[in-house]
């Protein structure tokens, strides 16, 4: 019998555990940022495609949050974990809503990964190939080379020999893996990258379900694969 975690707790730790990753992410580049009660923010810009600002608690103060980030460069964004803030006022705009989704640890492997041959990045210039597989660009760095290690794992589904499929593994501090920047193309599909992915998933970290958000199609792929959406969020981009 699955027993279904308490839906607050499930959502802040989906909330934390993503925060978690952008600060590993943001760390490669230079200080990073803090933690607190209600937000994970950084002072300093973060890397491109992250947020500056993370809500881990409903409710968070957008003043506090505001101020403890540049909204002078351009670029600067929040993670709206609960989608429950407002910061029209302070010069932002939605750039996209998303939902939560939650994958029981019990649940049957999806069909479909065998398809391609799945293993973990190590190393490097394997990391710059996967990394310009996942954008379609010659690896702009936007990982750190030390960043692959036993609570990130880059995974890689490959036809032939070259990649054509991916996602990355963080296991923070909760008792959940979340799973992002998931890609497939070429010989592979979107069905198959989450089948071989949440399968790599599976062998190192049996007994945790799996979180992560998406939307639009994806959603509705990782759906087929067996998770529920818990919960929306929404991106806030700063733009006067």
């Amino acid at each position: 019998m699955i027993i279904t975690p308490d839906l607050d707790e499930l959502l802040r730790a989906a909330a934390r555990d993503n925060a978690e990753w952008c600060d590993a992410v943001a760390r490669g580049h230079g200080p990073a940022g803090a933690f607190g009660a209600e937000a994970w923010s950084s002072a300093r810009r973060t890397p491109p495609l992250y947020p500056d600002a993370v809500t881990l608690a409903p409710g968070a103060s957008a003043p506090a949050l505001v101020a403890g980030i540049d909204t002078g460069n351009p670029g600067c964004s929040v993670k709206d974990s609960f989608a429950d803030l407002d910061l029209a006022g302070d010069g932002f705009e939605v750039l996209f809503e998303a939902r939560w989704i939650h994958r029981p640890a019990a649940a049957p492997a999806p069909a479909g990964g065998s398809r391609l041959e799945w293993s973990a990045v190590g190393g490097a210039a394997e990391l710059a190939r996967w990394e310009a597989a996942w954008d379609g660009e010659e690896g702009t760095g936007l990982f750190h080379p030390d960043l692959p290690g036993r609570d990130v794992v880059f995974l890689a589904g490959r036809a032939g020999g070259r990649i054509v499929a991916g996602a990355v593994a963080h296991r923070g501090s909760g008792a959940v893996v979340g799973l992002s920047n998931l890609f497939a193309h070429d010989e592979a599909d979107t069905d198959a990258a989450w089948a071989g992915a949440l399968t790599a998933v599976a062998a190192r970290w049996p007994d945790l379900p799996v979180v992560g958000y998406e939307s639009g199609d994806d959603l509705a792929a990782a759906v087929r694969a067996g998770f529920t959406p818990i919960g929306p969020l929404r991106v806030w981009l700063h733009t006067a």
